[in-house]
């Protein structure tokens, strides 16, 4: 929006920050499948969940005010935190559609909401393929997009496929009684993603604008068998071996980017 709306009492736009992040692994054996869910559950446990949250928390400027967290048996962690609001130093929002930091500068205003992250390791008993998923919420009232997070939370996993949503819902009144179904220019999630991160990652969007829904979906490029391994090392693989793998591998990746099973 080109010029600041003059609002009738509070702002009531609720925004929600939904994505998938996969990291994907291969481990022949039970005891290296076993080692890896381990390593992960080690990783990503509610303590470090909880770290990673409250980093959110200081980006978006808010103040948590509940977390309640739990790792399970036998794998995978849940934190749920309710958070309130920071008054804006400057009085002014940061709706900007730019990059969020990673993180540094606490700028933002936010009203009574939530952040929520739930952990799913999982392994296929038969080809080696390993997947672990993250999927992260962040719902905010009022002012600030939480696409300011996005960053701070690819750096903060390994991702090698993630899938965001993003969706304004509800309106807000100017003081002529207009409704506004939306506060801020939005035209891609990808304009929230620093340069390195959309060099690094293949992306596509399908959005819908009229709805004010936005969807981005990103897969890794860069592809080195050694960072895909677990319990041994590529180069001490048959050649044959390794690009079966490896095969393998990016049949994962690109089942999961396209949502849909390859033949």
């Amino acid at each position: 929006m080109e010029t600041k709306l003059q609002l009738h009492g509070f702002n009531n736009l609720t925004k929600s920050l939904s994505f998938n992040i996969y990291d994907i692994c291969y481990a022949q054996t039970e005891e290296q499948r076993e080692a890896y869910i381990d390593y992960i559950d080690e990783m990503y446990n509610a303590e470090r969940l909880t770290q990673i949250l409250t980093d959110v928390v200081k980006i978006i400027g808010a103040n948590v005010l509940n977390i309640a967290r739990q790792d399970y048996e036998p794998h995978g962690a849940s934190v749920t935190m309710l958070i309130a609001e920071h008054e804006l130093s400057d009085g002014e929002p940061d709706n900007e559609e730019s990059p969020g930091p990673l993180p540094d500068a606490i700028v933002a205003h936010l009203d009574k909401s939530h952040v929520t992250v739930h952990t799913y390791p999982e392994s296929h008993p038969h080809d080696g393929v390993s997947t672990f998923r993250a999927d992260i919420d962040v719902s905010t009232c009022g002012l600030i997009s939480p696409l300011k997070v996005l960053n701070y939370l690819i750096h903060s996993f390994d991702s090698d496929v993630v899938t965001v949503d993003y969706r304004v819902r509800g309106f807000t009144r100017d003081v002529d009684g207009t409704k506004h179904y939306i506060d801020h220019d939005i035209n891609s999630i990808q304009n929230y993603l620093t340069e390195d991160t959309r060099n690094a990652y293949q992306m596509i969007d399908v959005n819908v604008y009229q709805e004010n829904l936005f969807h981005t979906k990103m897969m890794l490029k860069n592809f080195k068998l050694d960072n895909y391994v677990f319990g041994v090392n590529a180069s001490d693989l048959d050649p044959r071996e390794a690009q079966s793998i490896e095969d393998r591998l990016r049949r994962e990746m690109l089942e999961i980017f396209y949502s849909r099973n390859v033949e």
